[in-house]
């Protein structure tokens, strides 16, 4: 019976982990879109990102209230505990960067028809390394590889950096 209970638990853990791997795909996707949007001014595609972040949203909440059950309901201990508090926090990031996104969006949306002020160099450079970095972070938690993770929080000087620039700009 246990060992029933305990296989149906790592099937629980492998859906979340599945979950998690589809809501960084929605907000690398996100990420795209908006400044495809913003680069072509393209204003029906930046009130769809708009609305669409409420589906980011909405897998955050579900990842969440899975984790909840699942600790209310199975009382994990050590690595399992503490994957399921790595995948609210990371459920909730990634709903950060889906915010950020539709902020793009939102941006675009406002800004109508209006060229930017300058060529979009360093915005796409920014949002490139965004992705890339996401993907990274997604790989590191899947494989459990602390030092994946690591790497990825350095090159986030990268983008630090870039985001000073533009915002000065």
């Amino acid at each position: 019976m246990a060992k029933i209970l305990r296989t149906d638990f790592e099937q629980d853990l492998q859906k979340l982990q599945d979950d998690l791997l589809a809501m960084g795909s929605m907000v690398e996707k996100a990420i795209a879109k908006s400044l495809n949007a913003l680069k072509s001014r393209d204003l029906g595609a930046s009130a769809k990102i708009i609305q669409e972040d409420s589906l980011i949203d909405d897998r955050q909440l579900l990842i969440e209230n899975a984790c909840v059950r699942l600790i209310a309901t199975q009382q994990p201990m050590a690595s399992d505990l503490r994957a399921l508090i790595t995948t609210i926090h990371i459920a909730a990031e990634l709903e950060r960067v889906g915010d950020y996104a539709e902020g793009i969006a939102k941006i675009s949306f406002l800004m109508g028809n209006e060229p930017p002020l300058k060529p979009l160099i360093d915005i796409p450079r920014m949002a490139d390394k965004v992705s890339h970095m996401l993907r990274k972070c997604l790989d590191s938690f899947v494989a459990r590889d602390a030092e994946l993770a690591a790497q990825v929080n350095a090159e986030d000087d990268e983008v630090d950096v870039l985001y000073t620039q533009v915002y000065r700009e």
